[in-house]
């Protein structure tokens, strides 16, 4: 086992034995230790050896690895080994992912906000959500709208997050549209659209255009960052205040900076190697 990992694999053990126990949850943290027990050993582990690896009893060690089993972090190999799935480095590309594009947008955005003086953000499909990545506001002015990066919204109800929905396969739009939003003080300020019809719109046009489903009087145009493969990685999108820019002067305004940032996005991640998921 490799030293780093013994070292991780002992603190772990601290936390969850010692008087951080009142504050966290112990069970999560030794399945944690479980994981960096197999990741550190060069080798596939039985569950014996993990139990002696990961200091816990060979009980605790069976119902810990058949969960993790069960949630495809870890795989049985020869019958009685353990390994890890790839669904764990996922987790690792994905934040790396996120931060990676973070990064690369944030000047992109800037430059859009100033050329259309409207506010911009970047955001990301997550679960059945979008999970705002950057968000870039136009001077003083205020939306109504508490969007920050970091914020979540339903992706069925939101524009930025049809500009993503309309361009998934049919088999990922599907396992999209079967998850509930972890955003639950969520409440749609409009009548229930035809997601179908609105989506169909957006794959003819390009973008999205529509006001916005969580602030009155806010119009939004959104556009996807699309892969080289044109799987949406990404949505860039454009707000500004209904009282003053109806839909048409949105688009005849923001169009073509909105189409020409998400374009430069997209080309600067394939560059950079950089991935998204979500």
């Amino acid at each position: 086992m490799k030293e780093r990992g013994r070292k991780t694999v002992r603190k772990l053990a601290e936390m969850s034995a010692g008087k951080d126990g009142k504050s966290s949850v112990q069970s999560l943290a030794k399945a944690f230790r479980l994981l960096e027990a197999i990741a550190a050993s060069e080798a596939d582990l039985t569950l014996s050896e993990l139990a002696v690896a990961a200091n816990l009893d060979p009980g605790t060690t069976h119902r810990m690895l058949n969960t993790l089993v069960n949630l495809d972090y870890v795989a049985k190999v020869e019958s009685k080994r353990f390994t890890l799935t790839l669904k764990v480095l996922d987790l690792g590309f994905r934040a790396i992912g996120r931060r990676d594009i973070r990064t690369l947008a944030r000047p992109l955005l800037r430059s859009l906000v100033d050329e259309v003086s409207e506010a911009a953000s970047l955001g990301v499909l997550d679960g059945g959500d979008i999970l705002y990545v950057e968000r870039i506001r136009a001077g003083l002015t205020r939306l109504g709208v508490d969007i920050r990066v970091g914020t979540l919204i339903p992706a069925v109800s939101s524009v930025i997050g049809w500009a993503i929905l309309a361009f998934l396969p049919p088999g990922d739009l599907a396992r999209v549209l079967k998850q509930p939003s972890r955003q639950r003080d969520f409440r749609e300020i409009d009548a229930p659209i035809d997601l179908e019809k609105r989506l169909a719109a957006v794959r003819k046009h390009g973008y999205a255009l529509s006001g916005s489903r969580i602030s009155l009087d806010l119009t939004v145009l959104s556009a996807p960052v699309l892969d080289r493969d044109g799987y949406p990685v990404a949505a860039v999108s454009v707000a500004a205040p209904g009282i003053r820019m109806k839909p048409d002067e949105l688009r005849a305004r923001a169009l073509e900076p909105l189409l020409k940032t998400a374009k430069m996005i997209a080309k600067g991640l394939e560059a950079s190697g950089g991935a998204v998921g979500g």
